[in-house]
C-alpha cells in the first residue's frame, strides 16, 4: 500500500545501490606474493608513517562549546521524551479513522480516512495516476470525493465503514510547534548529561561487579 496524500507524487521503493568498498574507503591493497595467506587480506593494507603529519593548534572542544549542535540535541531531546505529545497522537490513517473502502472485483484497492488522506495499491495508482484535488476540500469531504473518484476510475465500488464520521464531527488535527524556548534547551541538554552521566556509571558499576565474582575474567585487550 502506498500513501497518496493531497495529490502528491507517488513514492516508490528504491532498491539499494551495491557498493564497492575499496572505492569508498580510499585504501588500496598491497599486491604481496603472500596474498594467499590467511592474514594476507589484513597486511595488505598500510599507512605510510612517514606521510602522517601533526596537527598544530588541534585541541579538543565540548558539544557544550558549539550552541548550534547543543540546542539540536536538546531539542532532540526534548521530542523523544514528549510522552504526553505520543501517548495522544493517532495518525491520520489507523484503521479506527476509516472513512471507506474501494473495492474491484471483491478486492481491497484503496482506502480513504476521515482526514481525507488515502492509500492505495501500486496498480490502482498506475491507473489513477496524478489526481489533483478539489480546492478547499476537506475531511470527510475530501474522503467522500476521493472515494468516488477512485471507484470510478478503477471500476469499482465504494463501502463506507462503520468508522465514518460527517463533516460537522471531523476535527482538523492542529500542528504541533517544534519551536522551544532558551530555558527548556538549557534544562533538557543538563538533563540529557545527566542521563549519559546515570547511564556510565551503571555501566561501570556492572563491570566491577563482574570483576568481583570468582572465576570471571575481562579481557582488556579488546
Amino acid at each position: 500500500m502506498i500513501s497518496n496524500l493531497s495529490g502528491a507524487a507517488l513514492p516508490h521503493l528504491r532498491p539499494a545501490s551495491a557498493s564497492t568498498p575499496h572505492a569508498t574507503s580510499g585504501l588500496q591493497p598491497v599486491v604481496t606474493a603472500a596474498t594467499e595467506a590467511p592474514d594476507a587480506a589484513i597486511s595488505g593494507f598500510r599507512v605510510d608513517v612517514s606521510q602522517v603529519k601533526l596537527l598544530q593548534g588541534a585541541k579538543l572542544i565540548s558539544v557544550a562549546d558549539v550552541p548550534v549542535v547543543r540546542d539540536l540535541m536538546a531539542a532532540n531531546w526534548l521530542r523523544t521524551h514528549d510522552t504526553s505529545a505520543t501517548q495522544s497522537f493517532v495518525s491520520d490513517d489507523a484503521p479506527q479513522n476509516t472513512y471507506a473502502q474501494v473495492k474491484v472485483d471483491g478486492k481491497v484497492v484503496a482506502t480513504v480516512y476521515n482526514g481525507g488522506s488515502s492509500t492505495m495499491t501500486n496498480a490502482a495508482a498506475g491507473k489513477i495516476g496524478k489526481l489533483e484535488d478539489p480546492p478547499g476540500l476537506g475531511g470527510p469531504d475530501l474522503a467522500q470525493w476521493r472515494a468516488d473518484t477512485y471507484a470510478r476510475l478503477l471500476g469499482g465500488t465504494v463501502e463506507k465503514a462503520p468508522t465514518a464520521i460527517t463533516q460537522s464531527q471531523w476535527t482538523p488535527r492542529e500542528s504541533t510547534s517544534t519551536t522551544y524556548s532558551r530555558e527548556q534547551l538549557d534544562a533538557a541538554f543538563q538533563a540529557m548529561l545527566a542521563e549519559g552521566q546515570k547511564a556510565a556509571a551503571q555501566r561501570q558499576s556492572s563491570y566491577l561487579a563482574s570483576r568481583t565474582q570468582p572465576g570471571t575474567s575481562a579481557d582488556l585487550s579488546a
